[in-house]
């Protein structure tokens, strides 16, 4: 049974750049402030804004860069971000974006994967940088600010500026290689190209509907595809204003959200956590706040629901993947479900499928597959891993299990190898932690499985309490008893005084399976 969208198909962008349809209203929207450094106050307009790019990519050009060349971008959320990524994009190149809290190794494994010949940062990672591109065909390393004796952003724009963009195969080559551990394994270079952005962005427009006096927080890394696409990319596309912070600290978010009035906060789940339940919310003024977008990871309907209550906006959620551009489902605003991922978004197919290949029934659990324009070309220099989460007939396999209900709303339940195997039965950790976070003393929490050799594996509950809260583990391991079937229970349970998460807000399991 093939799923489609709800809602009717766009008509999609062809042999225009990301850049060109990103700023493809440049001219009316001029002097309308594009991005604001939070912190700073510091302001680019839509017109200084399009002006920078075209410099930076005369300076990258006079370089030599250029189509078929890689340029690493390693920074934090800053205005000059856009800057560097549509200048190497409107120069012909593609851009590598980086996790600037990797490690040297992890930068130059990205590096020399993606075959970087420049690495963009800024001074405070100009020594991971210098000591990542050894060995690598990274040939100079630009600073965004200056730093003596460093060729910076501001030697690049002593060049004319590059006013027309260079001619690329807007569908065949690559405009950004962001890197993902995919289903399986080690990080991939996910190759996307001009098409693919261009058409999840305008997938997106009956989902994500901006008004003109909008004003976004961008928080969640421009490196990460969320942030890349629906903030950097998606807002501008769509005339927003975004007001960046270079990392998340609670109440600076709150004092932006404050002062600028911010009406669309896009926000990962421990984000949503920290809404929902920090006493610091209330100190803060939040009613220009019009929804609370949250994506990267589930989100729990209860979670959800507690963070709507207290801030009277909509709380709602999305799904994606780095290799889908990232989106293939998403809330309309006020029209969510609790705990689901919203509808499939315009021009996109999808399957439910068991462990079998059989296609489910509506309600019933299986492996999501996703067809459309959004799917990556493949994982760079690696086609037995493209082969083994791209079919024959076009189908992505994600990885997830997820159903869809009567009406078209998906539910993402976990994923396949997160799943915990109970004496033959699926535990989905998700819907375990969801739970433990409406416990009043449970701050955050953290299940995985743990090998036992009677049942197969156990459930095992990590949990971080609240300040001043206190509850003992048999009161906790009692609470979801009362809650779930007897084969989905909390068996072993650790408090710890922090849950490991990722940049994007994922649960680092791993690293809880390591103690």
């Amino acid at each position: 049974m093939i799923h489609t969208s709800t809602l009717p198909d766009v008509e999609l962008p062809s042999g225009i750049s990301i850049t060109e349809y990103t700023f493809r209203m440049v001219d009316e929207l001029a002097d309308k402030p594009a991005i604001i450094d939070g912190p700073s106050g510091r302001t680019q307009t839509y017109a200084e804004l399009f002006a920078g790019i075209k410099l930076i990519a005369g300076g990258l050009a006079a370089r030599g860069f250029g189509p078929g060349s890689t340029l690493g971008l390693m920074a934090p959320n800053i205005p000059e971000y856009a800057s560097f990524f549509h200048g190497a994009a409107w120069a012909g190149g593609t851009v590598t974006t980086i996790n600037p809290t990797y490690t040297a190794s992890e930068v130059r494994h990205q590096l020399q994967d993606s075959g970087s010949s420049i690495l963009v940062t800024i001074s405070m990672f100009l020594d991971v940088a210098r000591e990542a591109a050894e060995g690598t065909d990274v040939t100079e390393i630009f600073t965004i600010d200056p730093v003596e004796g460093v060729p910076s952003m501001f030697d690049l724009l002593t060049e004319p500026p590059l006013e027309n963009q260079v001619a690329v195969d807007t569908d065949g080559v690559p405009v950004v290689l962001p890197y993902s551990s995919g289903t399986t394994g080690r990080s991939k270079g996910v190759v996307l190209s001009h098409d693919n952005l261009t058409a999840n962005i305008e997938q997106c427009k009956h989902i994500l509907d901006y008004d003109s006096d909008d004003v976004a927080l961008a928080i969640l890394p421009f490196f990460h595809i969320y942030g890349m696409q629906v903030l950097m990319n998606g807002l501008l596309a769509n005339g927003v204003t975004i007001v960046t912070m270079p990392r998340f600290d609670l109440e600076e978010a709150l004092t932006i959200v404050q002062e600028h009035k911010v009406t669309w906060f896009f926000a990962v789940p421990p984000i949503v956590l920290a809404l929902a339940k920090h006493p610091l919310v209330d100190q803060y003024d939040m009613s220009s706040v019009k929804v609370v977008f949250s994506g990267a990871a589930p989100l729990s309907g209860e979670l959800g629901e507690e963070a709507e209550a207290r801030l009277g906006c909509s709380v709602i959620q999305g799904y994606g993947m780095t290799e889908l551009s990232p989106v293939s489902h998403a809330t309309i605003p006020g029209q969510g479900r609790s705990g689901s991922s919203g509808i499939t978004v315009s021009n996109t197919e999808c399957r439910i499928v068991d462990l079998e290949g059989n296609d489910c029934d509506v309600d019933a659990d299986g492996e999501l597959w996703i067809r459309g324009p959004q799917v990556m070309k493949g994982y760079l220099n690696n086609p037995e891993a493209t082969a083994e989460t791209i079919d024959a007939d076009g189908w992505l396999h994600t990885g997830d299990v997820a159903h869809f209900d009567s009406d078209g709303h998906i539910y993402i339940v976990d994923r396949i190898k997160e799943l915990i195997k109970y004496k033959g039965f699926q535990v989905p950790p998700a819907e375990l932690e969801g739970l433990l976070l409406t416990h009043p003393a449970v701050a955050d929490a953290a299940v995985i499985g743990i090998p036992d050799d009677e049942a197969g594996e156990i459930p095992k509950a990590f949990i971080t309490l609240k300040p001043g809260a206190s509850a003992t583990g048999t009161e906790i391991q009692e609470f979801v008893a009362g809650e779930v079937a007897t084969y989905k229970q909390i068996r072993l349970l650790e408090f710890i005084d922090e849950i490991p998460k990722s940049a994007s807000g994922k649960i680092l399991r791993r690293e809880l399976r390591d103690r």
